[in-house]
């Protein structure tokens, strides 16, 4: 292999979006750096069992799995307190509640020192704009943003780019897209509330399965 291989930090919840992500840069031609956050979310376990499958599948030399109890501690998401209900009556107005406080900025901050540490000159992130849950900080002008923040609090040599591949894609381009790329969307996990068979109604849930029966294809994991 060549030392000089370009090399992308991928961050990887274990769900079908930042998965295909991950399989797009391999296909890319990038050594994949897999990243997975444990952040006492209600599927962790399931989540992390996923990452580290897929991250066999895509043959990671390189993987980092981290944990953060800091977002447990703050709560405000039905994700990380239990108290609080996912809901499973469909589209909430506004930013619903299973919205992490700046997940994603926080977790582009932790894989930015691990790009500049590894060398890596691009960071890539599942985010989707147009067909996600409303979350702010999925947004594309936002993860822009990020970027130039990262690179102006890094070394004057070290230069970040965020990848989003998918950050104008619909749930049913992405399943055609990871059916093209042969991705495992066995070992992919979306439901937010259960860990052994899929809820189906949960609003992750809603979009996966409304994208597989848009793309026309069965989606292979189990439900209720």
């Amino acid at each position: 292999m060549n030392e000089n291989r370009k090399k992308a930090v991928c961050i990887m919840s274990g769900g079908m979006d930042s998965t295909l992500a991950a399989y797009m840069m391999k296909n890319e031609g990038y050594e994949i750096i897999a990243v997975h956050f444990n952040y006492d979310q209600r599927t962790q376990n399931k989540e992390l069992w996923c990452f580290e499958q897929i991250a066999k599948n895509l043959n990671v030399k390189e993987q980092y799995t981290l944990d953060l109890d800091f977002f447990k501690q703050l709560g405000a998401s039905a994700l990380t307190d239990k108290s609080i209900e996912v809901p499973t009556g469909g589209v909430e107005e506004g930013v619903p509640v299973t919205y992490v406080p700046f997940r994603n900025g926080i977790f582009l901050s932790m894989a930015a020192a691990i790009a500049e540490k590894e060398g890596a000159e691009v960071i890539a992130i599942g985010v989707v704009e147009e067909d996600s849950s409303g979350y702010p900080d999925c947004r594309e002008a936002y993860i822009n943003a990020m970027q130039k923040a990262i690179n102006l609090g890094t070394k004057d040599e070290t230069h970040i780019e965020i990848k989003m591949p998918l950050v104008h894609l619909k749930k049913s381009q992405i399943v055609a897209e990871a059916i093209k790329l042969n991705v495992p969307l066995e070992l992919t996990w979306s439901c937010y509330k259960n860990e052994e068979r899929a809820c189906g109604v949960c609003d992750s849930c809603r979009l996966r399965l409304n994208g597989f029966k848009a793309a026309g294809v069965k989606d292979p994991i189990a439900y209720i």
